[in-house]
């Protein structure tokens, strides 16, 4: 049976870019390598999920936004072994010939009519012969991959990207009890890996402080001027240093970020508050790596509900929630104080949609990390709604599975209305 261990191995994982777009240019990589000819077109059939997520986004290294040049890129570059991290160190050679595949309008985007969130089919064609990938469930799950209809072994399936079974869904629906019972107990050398993403999350909040990307929201929020009202601050800095990092994501910045749940801001968003107040505590190693441990573990615990692509923001809730639970274990708080956190956290974020992925996640991190610290500061002093409050119940499981009947039951046609209001702005398809 699948461990908590195993499950934070598989779901915190690098990636360079933002993980929609990215997924696109891997699949469509499988697919090119498989011809040794000039390819002649590029047909992708994409979920609405996909292309909601793929449409505004900057492209690291690139200066340019959204799916065409991605998916280009993955015709060109050659290396799907990288997965998520396929277009890093790209070299102006391979942006140039990209960009010569766009300027040939060989690229064709379809919605594909299908039920799965997460779908990608790229189909490559040349003079001779056509390939196709399929992405489905997963950024690097890859269910099919073929030439000319003969279907080939796909690359040899990492444990990362096995398809759930029955055992597996059992350990991502554990309960927070679990959870907290496995953050507290699993020896220090068995999460220490959690170190090396929280140094990789904090460089590129700290170059989003530095640096002018997409709204500046972190970093204007940092700054003493007349016209900041928020101040000088430990809420303040917590949330300015978590919005800067998704400022330089979403703005193309070239810099990785290790990934929470299939998603770089959900990575961003359940780590840097808890990465920040650490700092701030002057807490050791051990007690950052296990508050990591427990705020992605409750970040992909409500993932297993709200789904991995959704229209509810997974950054916002699942990583505001996650982050939350985070910062309580930093300031000595118990079991059930945890719990007070995520009921306060829903109950202030549980409306919050996702419109794709775009510079203004900064601006929904912001105020998601603000949420959460409003809610911890409530759970230490023992402060949470009550079954009377809204979606909230009793228990705090049952109000996390709620999340789950909001999305399936009361937003079936919701991500079909953004996706809509969003491509009458001129779309790609």
């Amino acid at each position: 049976m699948i461990s908590l261990l195993d499950i934070l191995k598989k779901e915190i994982v690098p990636a360079e870019g933002c993980t929609e777009p990215i997924a696109v240019a891997y699949a469509v990589s499988l697919a090119a390598e498989l011809l040794q000819e000039e390819i002649t077109a590029i047909h992708l059939l994409l979920s609405g999920n996909i292309i909601k997520n793929a449409m505004g986004v900057g492209i690291p290294g690139t200066g340019q936004t959204g799916l065409p040049i991605a998916a280009a890129l993955g015709a060109v570059v050659g290396r799907s072994h990288k997965e998520l991290e396929i277009l890093s160190g790209l070299s102006p050679e391979e942006i140039e010939q990209a960009s010569g595949l766009l300027e040939r309008k060989l690229l064709e985007v379809e919605l594909k009519d299908t039920a799965e969130k997460l779908y990608i089919e790229a189909r490559i064609s040349s003079r001779n012969h056509t390939a196709t990938a399929i992405i489905a469930g997963e950024h690097t799950r890859v269910e099919f991959l073929a030439i000319d209809g003969v279907r080939i072994d796909p690359p040899k399936v990492k444990a990362d990207c096995a398809k759930p079974g029955h055992s597996e869904s059992e350990a991502y629906a554990c309960s927070v009890e679990a959870i907290f019972e496995f953050i507290s107990t699993t020896p220090f050398t068995d999460l220490s890996f959690l170190l090396e993403g929280a140094r990789m999350n904090k460089a590129i909040s700290d170059e989003g402080l530095r640096g002018d990307y997409g709204l500046q929201v972190g970093k204007k929020m940092s700054q003493q001027s007349a016209v900041n009202l928020f101040g000088n601050n430990v809420a303040n800095s917590i949330i300015a240093a978590t919005a800067a990092a998704s400022d330089a994501r979403m703005d193309g910045s070239p810099m990785p970020v290790m990934t929470t749940a299939g998603s770089g801001n959900q990575g961003i968003a359940c780590t840097l508050p808890v990465i920040a107040l650490a700092e701030l505590l002057k807490k050791d190693e051990e007690a950052l790596a296990r508050a990591l441990a427990l705020s992605n573990l409750i970040t992909v615990h409500i993932k297993h509900y709200i789904g991995r692509l959704s229209p509810l923001c997974g950054s916002g809730i699942a990583g505001g929630v996650g982050a939350g639970s985070g910062m309580i274990y930093l300031m000595g708080g118990t079991l059930e104080q945890i719990k007070h956190g995520i009921q306060n956290t829903i109950a202030s974020l549980s409306g919050m949609i996702c419109d794709g992925a775009k510079s203004t996640c900064a601006l929904k991190i912001s105020t998601s990390t603000n949420a959460a610290i409003q809610a911890a500061t409530l759970a230490m002093n023992n402060l949470s709604p009550s079954t009377k409050d809204g979606v909230i119940f009793d228990e705090v499981e049952d109000t996390i599975r709620n999340m789950e009947r909001l999305v399936q039951e009361g937003l079936a046609e919701t991500d079909t209305a953004i996706l809509n209001i969003m491509l009458s702005k001129g779309g790609i398809l």
